[in-house]
């Protein structure tokens, strides 16, 4: 095969996305399109309102969603369980045994949207952690604590000291994703977290930092939880995204939310990146000189990690002298949804094998 780094279009394994938010309603029917139209599979996240908690809510689910995606795509949601204070085990083990759900979603309660159902007492989960270290079954976490007496920026750090590194003691052999890494010290905990341990990266956490933000104005479309950090803490994301390391894979986050609900005195937290995310992530391998590893990151280490195969699809992405303009915003019911714009222009183009070019 010749270098990827001088090609001007070049294949690789159809991406997963292993970190997607679909919501529900007209929403759903919106965004969906979006994800499947580059992503083979996603792992979706529970938390909708009442949120996803047996296999028999994630059937339900799967079947909505399923529902969205255009007959032209081939794409399968791949379902998690919301885990709460009154979760079983044998619930939990059912939707693993069925396949009905493929991880378990651990959001410390208040930590992001949705998550008042989440976990406040971390005692009260041990028996379904014990049982999915006993099956294999992975635990998504949401890696903030939701202290108002911590800082905001410092809530992912203080999370790995006070929670997670206890989890992982008293469950060595649980199988751990830090969701939607952003700092330095994330990145060197999973590096250094022994067996069992892997991390997603957003496109938007490895395109932004918290300056653009915060800086000259307060943008609320780049509001998202965890927030955006410092550059680098950015500059650690790339290194370890780019590094060709297994435990390091691409996880959107993609989190749609209604133009009212992001442009208000209290904006809601979230970034919706699907329709353009593999773009602008192959903008950001190339510049970085890594254009080389991006099929790594994106198709290959998630699905190795979730032990599943690697998609048998390919994706063409083409690189363009002129920058790619894509939608600004995605219409849902009578409202619209932003999408994510990098600060930095995108010359590169996504499209499954036998799709035409848009």
């Amino acid at each position: 095969m010749a270098d990827p780094r001088i090609m001007p279009a070049f294949e690789i394994a159809c991406p997963d996305d292993w970190h997607v938010h679909f919501r529900d309603g007209d929403v759903l029917k919106a965004v969906v399109p979006e994800t499947a139209r580059s992503f083979a599979r996603a792992l979706v996240m529970p938390n909708l309102l009442p949120p996803v908690r047996c296999d028999s809510d994630a059937v339900a689910y799967k079947r909505r969603i399923l529902a969205s995606v255009p007959d032209e795509f081939e794409f399968e949601p791949l379902m998690t369980l919301y885990l709460t204070e009154e979760s079983e085990p044998k619930l939990v083990e059912a939707a693993a045994v069925a396949g009905t759900a493929i991880a378990v979603k651990l959001y410390p309660a208040g930590a992001t949207t949705n998550s008042a159902s989440g976990v406040r007492n971390f005692d009260k989960i041990a028996p379904v952690l014990e049982k999915m270290a006993e099956i294999g079954m992975p635990l998504c976490v949401h890696g903030e604590v939701a202290d108002e007496a911590v800082d905001i920026f410092d809530r992912e750090t203080v999370f790995l000291e006070r929670v997670l590194e206890p989890i992982r003691r008293r469950n060595p052999a649980l199988k751990v994703v830090l969701e939607h890494v952003t700092t330095r010290e994330g990145v060197e905990y999973v590096l250094n977290g022994g067996g069992g341990i892997a991390a997603t990266i957003t496109v938007h956490h490895l395109a932004i930092n918290r300056n653009i933000m915060l800086s000259g104005g307060m943008r609320p479309h780049y509001y998202c939880l965890p927030v955006a950090k410092r550059e680098c803490h950015r500059e650690a994301l790339l290194s370890a995204a780019t590094s060709g390391s297994e435990r390091f894979f691409l996880g959107t986050d993609s989190a749609p939310h209604l133009k009212d609900g992001k442009e208000t005195a209290v904006a809601c937290a979230g970034i919706f990146t699907a329709t353009c995310a593999v773009p602008c992530l192959a903008q950001i391998f190339d510049d970085t000189g890594a254009i080389d590893r991006l099929e790594a990151f994106a198709s290959v280490n998630g699905a190795k990690f979730y032990d599943l195969p690697q998609n048998s699809g390919k994706i063409i992405l083409e690189k363009c002298e002129l920058p790619v303009e894509y939608s600004k915003a995605v219409s849902a019911g009578d409202d619209s949804i932003a999408v994510f714009d990098p600060g930095f222009p995108i010359h590169w183009k996504a499209r499954r094998c036998r799709d035409k070019l848009r």
